[in-house]
């Protein structure tokens, strides 16, 4: 208890003994809500302090809340990550067909002398792992004169050999056909002058199919040679094969210088206006190839799967594995249920392209 001294402190002596009077200036929540034209609750009020006849204003929600809210800046959201797709591995292949087959092997040898002389058995090696019936080669880089030289090199003793060398330019392109039996006739090219000067299309014939091998021309830097492809090569080469397919089932392989799809590069956004990805090239293999009644194999067998068959020498690509599946094989309608297997030999080295190949079931040999 608190006793304070009127004598020495007559001042708070006095205000203290006087009656409190309530403040004027005090104004009570209610009452200041009433002023303003409205009324809201706090949740501490009492039940006995509010006024069932006015109007009740409760807490906004919260998604009223966020509508007054200050919007923050967002920065820039990046874009889902696309799914991890299984990468081929050999082991993905069906055990061997033991029965009645064709088996075809194809390679972009990215020059035949050169692949020789770092490894004279490269050749025979894979074609009697594989037990090839007819191997097709392209980019032999070989002039006429040099391909008796190449023959003794490979060591196919025995077997046919066709040769499209350029005329056009030394050193340049080249496709090949070698098989184990002797084909029914052999074509060069397909008839047109503007597109034959380059060795870059051979057919063989056999009693049951045509074996075709392209090395498709490369739209090249800046895509000088785009429109060439385009307008000229792609439509008269599908032309070529529908006159084929008329009389024959027909195997197409080769380099056909064009990733058909997003998941045949290893880098898609990248690489839109780069030579064998831009969208009118994929746009013309679809139309004319795949619309023309042929049939991807490989991505036939294997359709969420990621697999490439060359790989730039620069930057450890093939280490690394950021690739583009260049190298195909197409068949006609009346071969696809004939298909045992189709696959890359991407640890078999000498080129910057892998080669690929193709087992067919059939009731006779090549």
């Amino acid at each position: 208890m608190l006793v304070i001294c009127a004598c020495r402190f007559p001042t708070a002596f006095r205000l203290l003994s006087q009656p409190r009077r309530p403040s004027t200036c005090a104004v009570t929540l209610p009452s200041y809500w009433a002023a303003m034209g409205k009324r809201k609750v706090s949740a501490t009020a009492s039940p006995d302090s509010v006024n069932e006849n006015e109007p009740v204003q409760t807490d906004e929600s919260e998604a009223e809340q966020a509508k007054h809210a200050p919007t923050k800046k967002r920065g820039r959201q990046k874009a889902p990550e696309p799914p991890v797709l299984p990468k081929y591995e050999v082991s993905m292949r069906p055990s061997r067909y033991e029965g009645p087959a064709v088996r075809v092997l194809s390679w972009n040898v990215a020059s035949l002398r050169s692949l020789l002389t770092k490894n004279p058995a490269a050749m025979k090696q894979v074609v009697e792992a594989e037990d090839a019936d007819v191997v097709c080669l392209q980019e032999t880089k070989l002039q006429d004169k040099a391909v008796e030289q190449m023959e003794a090199l490979m060591g196919l003793t025995g077997w046919h050999h066709a040769w499209n060398c350029s005329t056009a330019k030394k050193g340049y392109s080249g496709t090949a056909i070698i098989s184990k039996s002797k084909p029914v006739s052999i074509q060069h090219g397909m008839g047109r002058d503007e597109h034959d000067q380059e060795g870059r299309l051979i057919t063989a014939e056999y009693p049951h199919l045509y074996v075709v091998n392209a090395y498709v021309p490369n739209s090249g830097d800046g895509l000088k040679r785009l429109d060439y492809r385009l307008q000229q090569w792609d439509v008269h080469f599908a032309e070529y094969l529908q006159q084929l397919a008329a009389k024959k089932p027909v195997v197409l392989t080769g380099d056909l210088n064009c990733c058909h799809q997003d998941i045949d590069i290893h880098a898609p956004k990248r690489n839109l206006k780069s030579a064998g990805f831009t969208q009118e090239e994929r746009d013309s293999f679809s139309k004319l190839l795949i619309g023309g009644g042929f049939t991807d194999v490989w991505r036939h067998q294997y359709p969420e799967v990621t697999g490439y068959t060359y790989w730039n020498y620069r930057m450890n690509a093939r280490t690394n594995n950021k690739g583009w599946r260049l190298d195909y094989f197409l068949v006609s309608e009346p071969l696809l249920a004939q298909v045992h297997d189709c696959f890359h030999l991407q640890d078999i080295l000498g080129s910057d392209h892998c080669p690929v190949g193709l087992v067919l079931k059939t009731q006779a040999e090549v």
